[in-house]
C-alpha cells in the first residue's frame, strides 16, 4: 500500500479505515471539530463501546461539539464507557485520526468546513499517510493539544450560561471565519439583524469582543436553550 493516498469520498475513507480499526486492541486517537467532522463517527464510537474497546480511544473536540444537547449526551456516553474525551478552548479546523500511531487520516479543511453547511452535507475529501516521520510529528502535535485541553467533565456545570438555537447558529458562524455578509446570508437574515444578534451574544457571554466570546463559549460548553 502506498504511504500516502488521497481519498476522494466518504466511501474511499470508509474502505481504508475500517480494516484498521476492526482489531479489538487498536488504539484510536482523534481530533475533530464536532461529532460530524468524520462520517460515521457516532456509529463507530458506539461500536467500540459495545465491544468494550472504548478504553483504547482518546477523542479531542472543539468547543462546537458541546453546543447541541443531543451531542452532549453522546459525549457523556463515550466518557461513561471509558473513552477519554477532552475539549480544546480554540477551534480545530482540521480533523485527524491516528490508528496505533502508525496510520494517519486527515480531513481536507475546506471540504470539512463546507460539509457542516446549513444547506446540508457536501463532498468531502481526505488524506491518508503511513509515513513514520509525518505520523509521529503530527501525533506529537496532537499530544501537545491534548495536554492543554480540559476534561469533558469540567464543561458540565449547571451554572454556565445557555443560549438558544439562533444564538448557537450565530456562534457557529463566528467560529467558522465567515464574513458578516456571508454569515447573514447563510443564516437567512439581514446584515443588520445578524450584527444585532452578534452584539446580543456578546452580552450574554459577558464578552468584550468576538474572539473573547468564542473563548468563553469554549470554556463554558454551551447547550441549546
Amino acid at each position: 500500500m502506498p504511504q500516502h493516498m488521497a481519498l476522494k469520498s466518504d466511501l474511499e475513507l470508509h474502505a481504508r479505515i475500517t480494516p484498521l480499526v476492526e482489531s479489538y486492541d487498536a488504539e484510536w486517537v482523534s481530533a475533530a471539530r464536532d461529532l460530524d467532522t468524520w462520517p460515521g463517527a457516532r456509529e463507530s464510537a458506539r461500536l467500540r463501546i459495545g465491544r468494550d474497546g472504548a478504553r483504547q480511544a482518546r477523542k479531542l473536540f472543539s468547543p462546537a461539539a458541546l453546543a447541541d444537547e443531543h451531542d452532549r449526551e453522546v459525549l457523556r456516553e463515550m466518557a461513561a464507557h471509558g473513552m477519554q474525551v477532552r475539549i480544546t478552548t480554540t477551534p480545530l479546523l482540521q480533523g485527524t485520526v491516528f490508528i496505533d500511531r502508525r496510520t494517519m487520516f486527515l480531513t481536507d479543511p475546506a471540504s470539512s468546513a463546507s460539509a457542516s453547511s446549513p444547506h446540508g452535507p457536501r463532498h468531502r475529501t481526505y488524506a491518508m499517510s503511513a509515513e513514520p516521520a509525518l505520523v509521529s510529528g503530527a501525533y506529537a502535535l496532537f499530544e501537545a493539544a491534548w495536554e492543554t485541553a480540559a476534561d469533558l467533565a469540567a464543561f458540565f456545570d449547571a451554572d454556565r450560561p445557555r443560549i438558544n438555537g439562533q444564538a448557537h447558529d450565530v456562534l457557529h458562524a463566528l467560529g467558522s471565519g465567515m464574513t458578516d455578509v456571508t454569515a447573514a446570508r447563510e443564516l437567512g437574515m439581514s446584515l443588520r439583524t445578524y450584527r444585532r444578534r452578534v452584539a446580543e451574544l456578546l452580552v450574554a457571554l459577558g464578552a468584550d469582543s468576538r474572539f473573547q466570546a468564542g473563548v468563553r463559549a469554549g470554556e463554558w460548553g454551551l447547550t441549546r436553550g
